[in-house]
């Protein structure tokens, strides 16, 4: 996706060396439609500069800051020497997170999507994330009610899910706890079961992935999978709490631990 109008001042930007001159560089922005930028040869690098060519070469990708903007004169003024190898690999990273979106709103919606349908769901979704690759990661995570907020149709979110279910590498942690359940009454053994069930949950949200297996005598091991340790921890100790509830209600205990116990090694 390419943005139409001006970046802004202090933006950086990702563009394609176009020419080189002896008194600098045009770049062509890769961000934004038929959009060119002039890097002076004393914003290319520091300290003295004797060949521009020393240090960039026709039809190389560089990130630039925007020092300046004259809508006038249509005129953009670059600097690639304020720009330190931190910001230059996120940039970088950013704009190729936003191809990758790019590729995937294509294949939701079709080659054949107009440039107006395409700009009308792409701020839709923009006016609710930073990015369009962060409305796609999102819907791969949560599914639907990551778009709930979205002024799009039904078809358009289930579009959108389905494309970054299939598409998004989701990072995902794991995190493991136990929980040792007893129960001395008659009917212990059932009891036991409805509270091994109450922790597997019946509305966990579809995003984690909650197992509960057991060990040995007495205890259980629970596994979350999730987008992230504050979730993974949550969705584990809610487990833990919901078989507690249900085992302590029926006459016996539940005790949660994190490390497994050395007699069950």
């Amino acid at each position: 996706m390419k943005y139409s109008g001006w970046p802004d001042s202090g933006e950086l930007v990702v563009g394609k060396v176009d020419e080189i001159t002896d008194f600098g560089v045009f770049v062509d922005l890769e961000e934004y439609e038929d959009t060119r930028g002039l890097c002076h040869i004393s914003e290319v690098a520091s300290g003295w500069i004797k060949n521009v060519r020393d240090h960039v070469r026709e039809g190389q990708t560089v990130v630039a800051k925007v020092l300046d903007v004259d809508t006038g004169s249509q005129q953009i003024d670059l600097s690639i020497k304020d720009v330190n190898e931190h910001q230059r690999k996120e940039k970088i990273q950013e704009w190729k997170n936003e191809q990758k979106a790019d590729k995937w709103m294509s294949l939701a919606f079709g080659e054949d999507v107009t440039d107006d349908e395409y700009s009308e769901i792409a701020n839709a979704v923009l006016a609710e994330y930073e990015t369009l690759y962060d409305g796609f990661e999102q819907a791969a995570i949560h599914g639907v009610s990551a778009l709930e907020d979205v002024d799009l149709d039904e078809d358009e979110v289930e579009a959108i899910v389905d494309t970054a279910r299939q598409n998004v590498s989701v990072p995902y942690v794991n995190v493991t706890g136990y929980i040792d359940i007893r129960c001395p009454t008659g009917d212990g053994v059932d009891d036991i079961k409805e509270a091994l069930k109450a922790a597997e949950g019946d509305d966990v949200p579809e995003e984690i992935q909650l197992e509960v297996t057991y060990v040995g005598a007495p205890e259980y091991r629970i596994k979350v999978r999730a987008p992230d340790y504050k979730t993974a921890e949550t969705a584990l100790e809610d487990a833990a709490a919901r078989a507690k509830e249900v085992i302590e209600s029926r006459g016996g205990t539940g005790e949660f631990h994190r490390e497994r116990h050395e007699d069950d090694e």
